[in-house]
């Protein structure tokens, strides 16, 4: 469990409760700071596996420094606390190539699951989004869905309960390379880019049409 991870949060007190709770399990916290600036240095000096983000920081948001890893190629996993439940906020954030998004009034239940999932490469978003943002667009089916064979919905559908490719392959007896084709040919019918995120994010918002 040495995952190396810096927290940035502008309320001391979530800052501090945050730091103190995630040390307690464990977790090797190797900085903290009180805005964005001070949180992009720390990431770029500090190279952690991971970095926990409250999205609304003086000087730069969490976004901004999401926007500014990915554009940098810094290895840093962006986990994002927010009580915005925006679907445009949340669209950046995927765009940004955020690995975790959570609302802060879950941050203490869900924080270790998502840690844990994003360590291993998987992205975690909470269920309260995903569903807030499901019926926000009126469970609109996606046209898309329709071009997938009943072998790639049934992988789909194991995508959004984050299970890996070889989970996958263990439970519907194929190799590891079969369920990796189809996950090529996923995301290239469903019109995603090539991020390894991509897809589970695009299976776990449409979780309930699969």
């Amino acid at each position: 469990m040495n995952t190396s991870i810096v927290i940035a949060d502008d309320h001391p007190l979530m800052l501090r409760g945050l730091t103190d709770f995630l040390t307690s399990k464990g977790f090797n916290i190797i900085g903290s700071a009180k805005d964005g600036n001070a949180a992009y240095n720390l990431i770029v000096k500090l190279k952690p596996e991971i970095a926990i983000l409250d999205i609304r920081m003086p000087h730069r948001t969490g976004l901004e420094i999401a926007e500014a890893c990915k554009k940098n190629d810094l290895d840093t996993k962006i986990i994002l606390l927010t009580f915005d439940k925006e679907e445009d906020v949340y669209d950046q954030a995927i765009e940004h190539g955020v690995y975790g998004y959570i609302l802060k009034e879950f941050a203490i239940e869900e924080i270790e699951t998502c840690i844990s999932n994003v360590a291993n490469g998987k992205s975690y978003f909470s269920e309260e989004i995903a569903s807030y943002l499901n019926a926000s667009t009126l469970e609109q089916k996606p046209d898309k869905l329709d071009l997938l064979t009943k072998s790639e919905l049934r992988i789909v559908k194991l995508i959004s309960e984050n299970k890996t490719s070889q989970d996958i392959a263990d439970e519907l007896s194929i190799s590891v390379r079969t369920v990796d084709k189809h996950r090529s040919n996923i995301v290239s019918k469903l019109g995603l880019d090539n991020k390894p995120t991509s897809l589970s994010i695009w299976a776990n918002l449409n979780k309930a049409f699969l």
